[in-house]
């Protein structure tokens, strides 16, 4: 730490011994950097605040037009500053009269193009700056833009509008001619490979639907069948007549008339397959058995013997015949889908591309026909949009700042400046005065000498200074305490300046 401090008071020894260099120095930086600062010209900056407003049409634009109309605006906002755009500017402000030839008029556009600052603050809220040498031009110059901003937006939205309504016309137009090849195309084949075969759609989907109805059609044909045997069955069983008493039909009676309806009821439910243990057959069998008492019970009419059709009888057999009707006919069914199975198959043999073929042509009609409803779409919505827009204020522009008046110029910070030249100009100084000390070798202690030697010092002896050079040396270091204080007065009164001009500029 001690070697630290005399190495830093012998570097202030020797910055102290060449002072007058130092101050020099310090006023040659200050004097070039204050004029240089004094030359950087004033730059004013004219601001403005603009909102646009999307507000919805149409109920079902929904975020789609408003997301068009964001990408309009984001538009307008990024050409805002073209060639074109900048010429309208530079012909409809005061800068018109500093043109006099094109390259003139060709170096304020590009000023311009670097002037120009487009900033986004919010969603649909942003700020428009301008900088320049002349406050006045700065705010004509937003003003204008401002212009060209509503006015693009209103013609850009009538012409786009007009163009993609045209590009869609087109697009339909070819889609269509498109569109009618295709179902030439398919009609053709149609009635090429598929006109005399059973069903519709593809070859696939025809096999496919025809097998799912061979499939459903053997389930029910073996339930039919089942029911048909169950049905046979209970007629074996069951005598086709019953003998009588007294001449008298047997079935006279109530009590028997409902044993025989009950009894055909549980034949029935055993032929549409209930088992035994169903809640309805069970309870038929209940029903029965007390029927069964109740004509046990009943006395027989008439008197003499005779033979009489069996009700039961008679009703198994219309049950029989239904029952053989249906499987009838889904047999038949059945034989008719088998065939058309096999003419489907023969034409997929016979023509094996046939199915592939007739895939890609399905394909691409349905592609061309989505296409060409939705283009069909697209232009309608575009076209109420449109009329919808011309007839109402879909967005609205607000100037939510107006330009400013720049009395103040925005740049150079002189106060700023003018002190950085300052602490520069003394840190030349002081660097000037050391690089020097270093260039010339003195020894300011006696440590120094022995370090630098190697060799041992006995003593030193302190200078002795005459009356005549210490009055030199007290008038040197007047001198020197003035300048630095001439150095100070400058500084200050030329702060004084920067501040007395922002004053009247103000």
């Amino acid at each position: 730490m001690g070697s630290l401090f005399d190495e830093l008071r012998s570097a202030l020894h020797a910055v102290w011994m060449r002072r007058t260099l130092a101050l020099a120095t310090a006023w040659m930086v200050c004097v070039v950097g204050w004029v240089a600062v004094s030359r950087i010209p004033d730059s004013y900056e004219s601001k403005a605040r603009v909102l646009v407003e999307l507000r919805q049409v149409l109920p079902s634009d929904g975020g789609v037009a408003a997301a068009g109309q964001q990408q309009d605006i984001d538009r307008i906002r990024q050409t805002l500053t073209s060639s074109v755009n900048l010429e309208k500017v530079v012909r409809g402000t005061d800068l018109a009269k500093t043109v006099t030839k094109p390259a003139d008029l060709a170096a304020r556009i590009a000023g311009l193009q670097k002037a120009i600052k487009l900033t986004a603050q919010q969603d649909n809220l942003f700020e428009i700056a301008v900088t320049g040498a002349d406050p006045a031009i700065c705010r004509q110059v937003v003003e204008k833009l401002i212009a060209l901003f509503r006015d693009n937006k209103l013609a850009d939205s009538r012409d786009e509008s007009s163009q993609s309504l045209a590009f869609l016309d087109q697009q339909l137009a070819e889609r269509q001619q498109a569109l009618q090849a295709a179902e030439t195309k398919r009609a053709e084949f149609q009635t090429r490979f598929l006109g005399s075969l059973p069903g519709t759609g593809s070859l696939d989907d025809r096999i496919g639907a025809a097998q799912q109805q061979l499939q459903q059609i053997e389930s029910d044909l073996a339930a039919a069948q089942s029911g048909l045997s169950a049905v046979n069955a209970q007629m074996a069983g069951t005598p086709a007549s019953v003998a009588g008493q007294g001449g008298g039909p047997v079935g006279t009676g109530p009590a028997r008339a409902r044993l025989a309806d009950l009894q055909a009821q549980l034949s029935d439910a055993r032929a549409r397959g209930f088992t035994e243990a169903h809640p309805d057959v069970v309870a038929l069998k209940r029903q029965i058995a007390g029927a069964q008492a109740a004509a046990a019970r009943e006395p027989s009419g008439g008197s003499g013997g005779g033979s009489f059709a069996n009700p039961l009888y008679l009703s198994l057999r219309s049950m029989q015949a239904d029952k053989a009707a249906q499987v009838a006919a889904l047999s038949q069914r059945r034989a008719q889908i088998q065939g058309d199975l096999a003419a489907l198959s023969a034409k997929l043999s016979q023509a094996p591309q046939a199915a592939s073929e007739q895939g890609q042509i399905d394909r691409d009609y349905q592609v061309l026909k989505d296409q060409y409803a939705k283009l069909l779409a697209d232009r309608e919505q575009l076209r109420i949009s449109s009329q919808a827009q011309s007839q109402t204020d879909a967005v609205k522009f607000s100037v939510i700042d107006p330009p400013t008046q720049p009395r103040a110029p925005r740049s150079p910070n002189r106060p700023m400046l003018l002190t950085a030249v300052l602490v520069a100009g003394l840190g030349a100084g002081m660097a000037a005065a050391f690089l020097l000390s270093k260039l010339r070798t003195t020894f300011d202690t006696a440590t120094r000498l022995e370090r630098a030697s190697g060799m041992p010092v006995i003593g030193s002896i302190g200078e002795v200074i005459t009356p005549r050079q210490r009055a030199r040396r007290r008038k040197q270091l007047q001198h020197f305490l003035g300048g630095v204080a001439g150095l100070g007065v400058a500084y200050a009164a030329i702060l004084l300046v920067g501040m007395l001009h922002h004053a009247a500029g103000a």
